[in-house]
């Protein structure tokens, strides 16, 4: 687990709870009453209410929180804190001993656990395939995502969020559907000599994690536009989750989103806005 944790009480403002945000460079913050977690606020969550108008410094951190957290012991195993991330579908877990908090573990850390041989990986399975929403033909396993809006169409403040793990897989897969065989992508020995130290997933590769968050916002979305700014890289093995809030109706069942791409860690590797057509969905009786 990672500790300290980075934390603010139920009376701090939105605003003072961004700043916080931005200056630590993560991507969220748990809400404590004196030692005990009560709940999270997150940069998503920030950017939501900023974009729906509202004036954070009139707005307390306990009023948009996300209420009482899961959370899970120190004496917990690895494999007791990777099932309940997976169960609840959360990306972070607050550690609680005694009452107080002690730590945050996130799937990142699970994640870098396990490649450094301190778990048995798990044998290899073909991933199981749901289908969740009418939107999207597929969901695996390993991906997490929410989406906040209604069935009546995209309006502004509308979010959604997408998470999964870059595997090898993946990145070998991209590398054969783009021609992009960059070798810092691809081969360790070489990657290991460059300014990253390690090999590094494609930006495009990730930037798509953008366009699935998208395809889990309300109605048939298509993709019209992308601004994206690369901050860090994401590594092998990694997780990562991108950002969409609606920011503005354009008009023309267009809008414009604020994106972003973040790891575990709270590092916010890409930054950007988008553009969006939103149609409804077909009918298919």
């Amino acid at each position: 687990m990672s500790s300290p944790v980075a934390t603010v009480t139920v009376d701090v403002s939105t605003r003072e709870a961004a700043t916080q945000l931005r200056d630590r460079d993560i991507g969220s913050l748990v809400v404590v009453d004196g030692d005990q977690p009560t709940g999270i606020v997150t940069r998503t969550d920030v950017v939501a209410l900023f974009a729906a108008g509202r004036d954070g410094a009139a707005v307390s951190v306990g009023e948009m929180m996300s209420e009482n957290p899961v959370t899970i012991g120190p004496e917990a195993t690895v494999v007791a804190a990777a099932s309940t991330l997976a169960e609840h579908g959360i990306t972070k877990l607050p550690v609680i001993e005694d009452g107080r908090l002690v730590g945050i573990i996130t799937s990142t850390d699970l994640a870098n656990y396990v490649s450094t041989g301190a778990m048995e990986p798990a044998a290899s399975v073909e991933p199981q395939r749901h289908r969740y929403r009418p939107d999207t033909a597929y969901e695996l396993d390993d991906w997490n995502f929410q989406s906040y809006g209604t069935e009546d169409g995209l309006s502004v403040g509308d979010r959604a969020t997408f998470a999964k793990t870059i595997t090898d897989e993946d990145i070998q897969a991209f590398a054969d559907a783009s021609g992009d065989t960059n070798r810092i992508h691809l081969e360790a020995d070489f990657a290991a000599k460059t300014r990253f130290g390690e090999r590094i997933a494609h930006g495009a590769l990730v930037t798509g994690l953008i366009s699935a968050a998208l395809a889990r916002l309300p109605g048939l979305i298509i993709y019209l536009s992308q601004q994206v700014t690369f901050r860090g890289p994401v590594a092998l093995g990694e997780r990562a989750t991108a950002h969409c809030t609606v920011v503005e109706d354009l008009g023309r069942s267009r809008y414009r989103l604020e994106t972003s791409v973040e790891t575990d860690a709270g590092e916010t590797v890409i930054e950007g806005q988008a553009t969006v057509l939103a149609d409804p969905l077909p009918d298919e009786n």
